[in-house]
């Protein structure tokens, strides 16, 4: 087992119950193949995790920003709270050395990796919430996702990337992109789709979500980095 101790450091969080942080870490794939192993895996956190993460990170961007509308309110959560900023999130805080994986799931990267570090900080969040209270979880929130904020405005990478690839597209190309589902894997309370990004006949980028529409969205922004739009 990893030393955990090590990520509550960088957490800012000491646990009063380790045990809910081993279990924000502990993905489906490790009971498979740890049958001995008492815990469970952080599915249930996850779920707990993300509708505290949307609270708290609504009630920040509704207090900083009170003449904001919805919608520009709404762009703005989506990008503080998606894979891609949860799983950069992720990245900051080393959060992969402490995963706890089968060895299949070990061997993945990119966004399949993404995912599930996506997932570990939600959990997380939920375990933070379990151990401490809102309070807790919301102050962990703010330091480590609403802080990006003012990085979010300036990049303007809270902008719909499905919309800014299609108009993109349309004037440099010509043509409006489509959207193919390229595979969903895993039962049904927990897929992962895949999603292919095409210009005419060629497939520009892939992506990944747990929905079609997220995977759509991944994989327009993958294809805005790739052609550098």
């Amino acid at each position: 087992m990893p030393d955990f101790s090590l990520l509550e450091e960088r957490l800012g969080h000491p646990f009063s119950n380790r045990d809910l942080l081993v279990e924000a870490l502990t993905h489906r794939s490790y009971l498979n193949e740890h049958r001995e192993y008492a815990g469970n895996h952080n599915e249930r956190l996850e779920f707990l995790g993300d509708a505290v993460l949307e609270l708290a990170s609504t009630d920040f961007l509704f207090k900083k920003f009170p003449a904001k509308d919805e919608g520009e309110l709404t762009s703005y959560r989506a990008a503080l709270v998606n894979t891609v900023s949860l799983s950069e999130t992720a990245q900051a805080l080393g959060v992969n050395d402490f995963l706890l994986l089968s060895k299949g799931e070990a061997r993945d990267t990119g966004r399949a990796r993404d995912v599930i570090m996506a997932d570990a900080v939600e959990a997380i969040i939920g375990a933070i919430y379990l151990d401490a209270g809102y309070a807790a979880a919301e102050s962990f929130i703010q330091k480590k996702l609403c802080s990006k904020i003012d990085s979010v405005i300036a990049k303007r990478s809270y902008q719909d990337a499905k919309s800014h690839f299609q108009e993109s597209a349309q004037e440099k190309r010509g043509l409006t992109p489509e959207y193919q589902t390229l595979s969903e894997i895993g039962p049904d309370h927990d897929k992962v789709f895949t999603v292919g990004v095409f210009v005419g006949d060629k497939e520009i980028a892939k992506g990944e979500g747990k929905s079609k529409q997220e995977a759509e969205q991944n994989a327009a922004q993958a294809g805005l980095d790739k052609m550098k739009w």
